[in-house]
């Protein structure tokens, strides 16, 4: 390779990793963990899943008459989104299609609004409406518990991390430029694009010698030898994984701009149809008669109908519309299991009133394009196509990407601490390099704290959540900037996330007696597997210390000092 090939590879790869590097390390951090979202979630409420999940039973005719309790339900379109889990769902109601049952409605939340203290007007609804001027509801349900959460009081550990790994609590930032999209998502797709560009540049720049430095890797060498064989090895063993992420990442984060040519030229305009072909929803209108049902319906009989005719499957999604009226319909999804089909979404659209089947497509039909498409972009995403073997082989792949975020940021600033660079730029350097690492090293005890504390709260939620988590990392990564010291930033997270992540396990047995022994005798592998995951970065993060503090420091100290102007 001629060295102007070569000079621009090298910078293109650096300026575009250092410009990511941070939130980049916080989606793959967040998104490694969030390979364990459920378990997380089982662990936070002290409730496993794999032990209940042979007595669960999901009792749709009871969520219906709890609804009822406190809504009138004739002709409302409502929504069952199932969790994968199959513990509990999303439920989703509109208001009523039936003009008197609305009127009546609106007319109670006046009257509520009247009654409510002055100081409390305005605000929004919790519990189950939206936004307390109006009969919608939203709120997940546990099949397991028959116990109803808003999306606040629901909140858990899993679903946080899920969520922060494409970056959504940055949607609360209102920008006075329209974007089209939120800021999180549009923010992380942004990343997404620009990381692909710098695993593309980095592959070209070490194409040549891409055989030889996979198998060069010299720990005992000095620092900096150590992460540039780090980061070149660990990149290379990591490409794959870390292309499938970036495009996979880049078109389900920002979908609406990769496809809206198509939506123009393939759908002719069309966009309700492609999203009902992509995401497979159910935009028909079913017309209201006002004419009551003249028959019973039993939404528990219809699901074991259609879950006994599709095998190996699971049913995803329930649409009714029109209830309790002659025009009744249900709409039932369901998705095969990979091991049946990779891809495809069975389709039933069922009339109640004469019990008639309008139309069927089973799950392991052949399916289109766009399905297959459609699932491999989310199978490989998410992991959800070989168990907990492959998400455990994800969630390492994503740490090993971590290492080769933080050995990136390493060699940018020790090539760049020469007497031959300007006092000011040493400076910039340093600081850069000082508050990324302060930042990202930060996260594991961070997590690791943050659900200890949960232990000791009386049923966390999303604000719990936020606070605890968020005040932290900004307490922490503040105190390891302002120290100005790269060494003892990384000695110290790696104590703290020893110490942190061994307490985890052990705080678990004493507040929740979830010992070891105990978890696994009572089938609550979900709660084992948690304790056991952060017992091993414990160790691992002690192992690390060790081998740092056998070793001389980070950078060389003197060179530090000038650079960060002592």
């Amino acid at each position: 390779m001629d060295n102007r090939k070569y000079n621009i590879y090298f910078h293109t790869h650096t300026v575009s990793g250092i410009i990511i590097c941070v939130l980049l390390y916080v989606m793959f951090f967040a998104g490694s963990f969030a390979f364990f979202k459920d378990d997380l979630a089982a662990w936070q409420k002290n409730s496993s899943l794999v032990a209940n999940r042979p007595t669960t039973q999901r009792n749709f005719n009871e969520l219906l008459d709890s609804l009822g309790r406190h809504h009138t339900l004739r002709g409302r379109n409502m929504e069952f989104f199932l969790n994968k889990n199959g513990a509990s769902a999303y439920v989703s109601m509109l208001g009523s299609n039936d003009s008197l049952v609305a009127k009546e409605a609106k007319a109670l939340a006046l009257a509520k609004a009247k009654a409510q203290p002055a100081g409390e007007k305005g605000k929004r609804g919790r519990g189950r409406g939206r936004g307390g001027n109006d009969d919608a509801a939203y709120f997940s349900y546990d099949f397991t518990h028959k116990k109803e959460l808003d999306y606040e009081r629901g909140y858990d550990m899993g679903e946080f991390l899920y969520r922060l790994h494409f970056l959504a609590p940055l949607n609360a930032i209102r920008l006075p430029i329209p974007l089209g999209a939120p800021f999180g998502y549009l923010l992380a797709g942004v990343v997404s694009f620009i990381f692909l560009f710098a695993l593309l540049t980095g592959l070209l720049l070490h194409w040549d010698k891409m055989v030889s430095n996979f198998f060069t890797f010299r720990p005992w060498a000095k620092w900096k030898t150590v992460w540039t064989d780090l980061h070149t090895a660990l990149g290379v063993i990591q490409f794959p994984f870390q292309f499938l992420f970036a495009v996979t990442g880049i078109v389900l984060i920002v979908n609406s701009v990769l496809l809206a040519p198509f939506t123009k030229f393939a759908y002719k305009g069309d966009d309700a149809q492609l999203q009902s072909d992509l995401y497979h929803t159910d935009a028909t209108t079913y017309a209201y008669t006002y004419t009551p049902l003249p028959t019973a319906f039993d939404l528990n009989r219809l699901l074991a109908q259609v879950e006994g005719k599709w095998a190996h499957s699971q049913v995803t999604r329930v649409f009714i519309r029109n209830f309790q009226d002659a025009n009744m319909h249900v709409i039932v999804l369901a998705a095969p299991a990979a091991d049946a089909s990779f891809s495809g979404m069975g389709k039933l659209v069922y009339r109640v009133r004469d019990q008639q089947i309008l139309h069927e497509t089973a799950p392991t039909a052949p399916s289109s394009y766009v399905d297959k498409v459609r699932a491999v972009l989310y199978h490989l995403h998410f992991g959800d196509f070989g168990g907990r073997p492959l998400r455990v082989m994800y969630f390492v792949l994503g740490l090993m990407g971590c290492v080769v975020i933080i050995s990136g940021i390493l060699i940018w600033l020790v090539a760049r601490d020469k007497n031959s660079t300007p006092a000011r730029e040493r400076v910039f350097n340093f600081w850069t390099a000082n508050i990324f690492l302060g930042i990202c090293l930060s996260m594991l005890p961070v997590t690791a704290f943050t659900m200890i504390v949960l232990l000791f709260l009386k049923a966390p939620g999303q604000s719990d959540i936020y606070h605890w988590y968020f005040y932290s990392w900004l307490a922490l990564g503040g105190y390891f900037i302002a120290r100005r010291n790269i060494a003892l930033t990384n000695r110290q997270t790696l104590l703290l996330s020893a110490i942190l992540c061994f307490l985890l396990p052990v705080l678990d047995g004493v507040v929740r007696h979830n010992w070891f022994w105990n978890t696994f005798a009572a089938g609550q592998f979900d709660l084992l597997f948690i304790d056991l995951l952060f017992l091993s970065l414990s160790a691992l993060s002690a192992l690390a210390l060790v081998r740092v503090s056998q070793r001389k420091g980070i950078t060389d100290p003197p060179k530090l000092a000038v650079a960060s102007g002592r």
